[in-house]
């Protein structure tokens, strides 16, 4: 790496003490949060990562919290029927589906991942913030003519217009886990492990973040309050941009490479003559960094760019058949909101004789699960993996990706066999026929293929965000968000539960 001075170029490792701890190595690739090379010792590292991996789950716990028990929000104190609210429902979380991916071409292009972080946080907490308003008013409201009216028009719009404002943020998604990831190098063998490990733990922190949510909101919301169902998620996003903030000292910011800068190469030079040991950054945000030599041209400089651009962009087409045959992965989540929910509601869900337990609700066995097998794979699984095949990850990601497939085709072996005798027991009682009808089988019969789904949850789709994060970094946010936005972002639903 190539530190541009009022001598000219020469090299960082130049300038390096040659007795130099391990520790204190700087850190090729990374700038702190003023510009400067980073230092191992001072920056990054699980210090700053679980920072942002608190901030992840706390942005799963307000979004799921509030998606949950949204339907039952509008078909309730709004008045809507059952279909415009389904119908509203899925046009905002179809909206916010989108939005990663507009996050990552902002991020990459743009503001870079911890600035497009800040952002999304703010508009998130405006967003839940006069949701949050809106339903308060709304029940005050309702409270004192003392009878279920229907919300005036202009709470209405400020309640939608609010909701779209958090769909809008989800751009999050497709950069807090990568910003987290950039926090370990995976030059270092110790820190390659550790970057490894941050995917299993930022799974870990999203199913606790999500069955938080879907444990705590929908009652407190039915039975204390909306407003205050409401203001929690909001509250939860606050306290999630605070521990991002925390960190802004520690953080190491990635270097890209490829891009052309927007400033002159002669104003690089002026500003490194000033201070000859601070990279400059473009855009004035520290990952988006210039490295130039003083003799070279700003031709030769967009000259060299284009043909790296050109390289990864051959280098990403190649990953779309390995993407599309991801895909496929998706038909067996697919099932759970569907096939697995009414598999559910025509079984017995009772738990004593007084208590029945609502049939989205054994979906909460999803996130319970991963909460469980994630550490088991990261502390046991993955270490005695490294004995037998050496590789610091313990496997391959393509090896991860087809054990979670070949599980994933297990689950639908088991839940074709259970709708099986499910149907048997129904002919046998003479309840086929007959709508909403409950057939004598418990409900503990169906948990084995919602555990199932999870454990190939861990294994599918982390290696899948691994791969991709391990690719070309020209498209590293980009091509996050194409694994993610089609495998990852709807299949968080099913682990939250809508």
């Amino acid at each position: 790496m190539a530190i541009s001075t009022a001598k000219g170029s020469r090299n960082l490792e130049a300038v390096t003490p040659l007795l130099v701890r391990d520790d204190d190595e700087v850190l090729e690739g990374y700038v702190d949060y003023r510009g400067y090379p980073s230092k191992r010792s001072k920056s990054g590292g699980w210090r700053s990562a679980s920072l942002i991996l608190g901030g992840g789950s706390l942005e799963r716990f307000a979004f799921r919290g509030i998606e949950c028990n949204l339907v039952n929000y509008l078909t309730g104190p709004l008045g809507q029927s059952m279909a415009i609210a389904a119908g509203n429902v899925n046009l905002w979380t179809g909206l916010g589906s989108l939005m990663p991916v507009f996050g990552a071409i902002v991020a990459d292009s743009f503001l870079g991942l911890y600035q497009t972080n800040i952002i999304s946080s703010i508009l998130y907490i405006l967003g839940l913030g006069f949701s949050t308003l809106a339903v308060a008013l709304i029940s005050n409201n309702q409270e004192t003519s003392r009878i279920a009216a229907v919300p005036s028009t202009e709470l209405q719009v400020l309640f939608f217009a609010s909701l779209y404002l958090v769909a809008l943020a989800q751009g999050y998604q497709s950069t807090i886990q990568v910003f987290g990831a950039d926090q370990f190098d995976r030059q270092h063998q110790e820190e390659s492990k550790a970057n490894t490990s941050f995917f299993n733990w930022w799974l870990f922190g999203l199913s606790l973040g999500v069955a938080l949510a879907y444990l705590i909101l929908p009652y407190i919301q039915e039975n204390i309050g909306w407003g205050i169902g409401f203001g929690i998620p909001c509250l939860a996003m606050v306290i999630g941009l605070v521990l991002l903030l925390l960190g802004h000292r520690t953080y190491r910011f990635a270097i890209r490479r490829d891009d052309t800068c927007p400033c002159s190469h002669e104003d690089d030079q002026e500003a490194s003559q000033n201070n000859p040991q601070q990279i400059i950054p473009t855009h004035e945000f520290p990952n988006k960094v210039l490295h130039a030599k003083k003799d070279d041209t700003k031709e030769n400089i967009i000259s060299g760019s284009s043909r790296r651009k050109h390289t990864e962009v051959k280098k990403t087409l190649k990953l779309l058949p390995i993407w599309s045959s991801c895909l496929m992965y998706a038909i067996a989540w697919a099932q759970v909101p569907t096939f697995f929910t009414k598999q559910a509601t025509g079984v017995d869900k009772s738990i004593g004789q007084s208590f029945n337990i609502p049939s989205a609700s054994l979906r909460v066995f999803i996130p319970l699960t991963t909460m469980c097998c994630t550490p088991i794979y990261d502390r046991v699984f993955v270490p005695l993996a490294r004995i037998v095949t050496e590789n610091p990850s313990g496997i391959t990601e393509f090896q991860r990706i087809k054990i979670g497939m070949t599980i994933s085709v297990l689950d639908m072996v088991i839940a074709a066999l259970v709708e099986k005798k499910r149907l048997g027991i129904a002919q046998e009682y003479g309840l086929i026929d007959i709508p909403n009808s409950t057939v004598p089988m418990s409900f503990w019969l169906l948990v084995p293929q919602n555990m199932l789904c999870s454990i190939a949850y861990v294994f599918t789709v982390v290696g899948m965000q691994k791969f991709f994060y391990d690719q070309p970094k020209l498209f590293q946010s980009e091509s996050f968000t194409v694994s993610s936005v089609h495998m990852v972002n709807e299949n968080e639903r099913e682990i939250g539960g809508n």
